[in-house]
């Protein structure tokens, strides 16, 4: 009887740490997703190397 009332572990604070350690995560993965998008495109490459190049 007194196990059922007595609580042996809260689940809330784990829980709540494990959806913002999730959150985090994908919010990392998004930045670096946005920033390896975000690059110069290979024209603008080609242009440079030709550039340095004739140096």
């Amino acid at each position: 009887m007194i196990t059922q009332t007595l609580a042996l572990y809260n689940w809330n604070n784990g829980v709540i740490m494990i959806a913002i350690f999730a959150f985090v995560c994908v919010a990392l993965v998004a930045i670096l997703i946005k920033f390896l998008m975000s690059g110069k495109p290979k024209e603008e490459l080609q242009d440079q190397d030709d550039t340095t190049t004739n140096l």
